[in-house]
């Protein structure tokens, strides 16, 4: 039930940037989201749409844009693509990988008036 608070976070910081900026109305909010970012995407759009009924955003469309995982093997150095935390390195094997993308959950972009 995370995604309440990371929609009621989204909302408040459109707010904020409404208040910092100047615009009175978003009418498509972009967010990039991982995939390894654990994130159920039906739950947010959910709570996004009842969150911002009495917002700026109560008119927002949201695009979300999948952002696919991706590691560097410690091993043999190697970038990978992964679609969980606990994959090992399809090259040499090795399970010591650092995640370099796909774990974090972003505002790309707000279409405002």
């Amino acid at each position: 039930m995370h995604e309440m608070s990371l929609a009621e976070n989204i909302v408040q910081l459109i707010e904020e940037a409404a208040c910092q900026q100047s615009f009175t109305l978003v009418k498509t909010v972009w967010l990039e989201i991982g995939q390894l970012a654990c994130v159920e995407q039906a739950s947010l759009r959910f709570y996004f749409e009842v969150l911002t009924q009495n917002s700026i955003a109560c008119q927002a469309k949201l695009e979300i844009i999948e952002i696919a995982g991706q590691a560097l093997c410690s091993q043999c150095q190697v970038k990978i693509p992964i679609a969980s935390y606990h994959e090992a390195c399809p090259y040499c094997s090795g399970c010591n990988l650092q995640i370099t993308a796909g774990d974090c959950m972003r505002i790309k972009e707000l279409e405002v008036a």
